[in-house]
């Protein structure tokens, strides 16, 4: 089986958005996904987009999504990892790992550290990450809509 990493382009658009349907069903998260495949083609034009494509034997398998933003905190860049996704046909096959080193070697030139938040039950991704190196520091992740925070406005 041979594992192939690459950068995501405009024509892939499509696919990463497939595949980002398939993990938000597999999270029963879809109601979530409101993005288009025209969305997806400006995101993957953008130079702080990063998304890595994994390819086995030629057939998409996965992808890591990362943004290239700004850390208040340390005076420099960061990615900030957004999904990290193995279909299951060939999850337990080293994918989710050479996706997360591809990411790596992407951040290595600039030493950009990576983050990312992952659910507490997710317990398969904790030891995933573990095994990586990762250090894991539990988070509460908030998220403010718009219209909740309309309504503050309007007060």
């Amino acid at each position: 089986m041979s594992i192939e990493i690459r950068r995501a382009v405009v024509a892939d658009a499509e696919l990463v958005l497939t595949m980002l349907g398939e993990l938000a069903a597999y999270q029963d998260q879809q109601q979530y996904v409101t993005a288009s495949v025209a969305d997806w083609q400006g995101f993957l034009g953008r130079e702080e987009v990063i998304v890595l494509l994994a390819e086995v034997d030629g057939v998409a398998a996965g992808y890591v999504s990362a943004l290239r933003r700004p850390y208040l905190w340390v005076g420099g860049d960061q990615l900030a990892l957004d999904d990290l996704y193995v279909r299951e046909q060939f999850r337990d096959a080293g994918v989710g790992r050479k996706l997360m080193l591809g990411l790596a070697r992407h951040a290595l030139p600039d030493r950009l550290p990576i983050g990312w938040g992952l659910r507490l039950e997710n317990t398969a991704g904790y030891r995933f990450y573990e095994r990586l190196g990762a250090k894991l520091v539990t988070k509460t992740a908030a998220s403010w809509s718009a219209e909740a925070y309309e309504s503050q406005l309007s007060e």
